[in-house]
């Protein structure tokens, strides 16, 4: 029965993660097929949709669960965390249909690439949570998604700085400052998910 109870949270952590990567890969396919952006970002969104119920669902489970394989705040949190990666995920893709973006710029899709590759790795991490004994494991995940967040504001850096050049549209830097906000928030909320994991794992070592 024990089992049966824990793996529902494993589970939706895990099923949530998966939502990112798949709409993280989405996204970066979007820069490159930028005329097909319409038909990509509903795709996304339903992502979004299925990772909102897997969200609500935990929460329930959190709330009628006496005993539960982490402490609830920590589930808590890491569910939110979760849900605030694909929340970017996806008002990043929703910008570049309402903006119009019709072309991607080479730092935006460098900052694509890292979001994926943040929540590639989160999603090792989710996984690998389901046992604890692997704690060098999940702290080298840990360390590894600190490193796509600096590599990712290194490119945020490098992308304003080639925006805010003189000669740009102001409309044209605007729309571009929204997108790589967003970009950047998603692989900052990956690195959110790490430091949780991350603080689960020294608690039971």
């Amino acid at each position: 029965m024990g089992l049966t109870r824990d793996a529902v949270f494993f589970d939706a952590l895990a099923n949530h993660a998966r939502q990112s990567v798949a709409a993280s890969e989405l996204l970066l396919e979007m820069l490159d097929r930028l005329d097909e952006a319409p038909a990509l970002v509903q795709r996304i969104s339903d992502l979004e949709d299925e990772a909102d119920k897997i969200t609500h669902e935990c929460l329930a489970a959190l709330h009628q669960t006496w005993i539960t394989p982490l402490d609830r705040e920590e589930i808590h949190a890491l569910i939110t965390r979760l849900d605030d990666v694909l929340d970017c995920i996806e008002a990043a893709s929703v910008r570049l249909v309402l903006f119009e973006i019709t072309s991607a710029l080479p730092d935006a899709r460098l900052l694509a690439q890292d979001v994926v590759d943040a929540c590639t790795v989160m999603s090792s991490a989710i996984q690998s949570l389901r046992d604890l004994k692997k704690q060098p494991t999940l702290l080298e995940l840990c360390v590894e998604i600190n490193k796509i967040e600096n590599a990712a504001d290194r490119h945020y850096r490098n992308g304003l700085a080639a925006l805010f050049k003189k000669g740009n549209d102001p409309l044209f830097v605007m729309k571009w400052r929204d997108i790589y906000d967003l970009l950047e928030h998603a692989t900052d909320r990956c690195e959110d998910v790490a430091n949780i994991i991350e603080g689960i794992v020294l608690e039971h070592a």
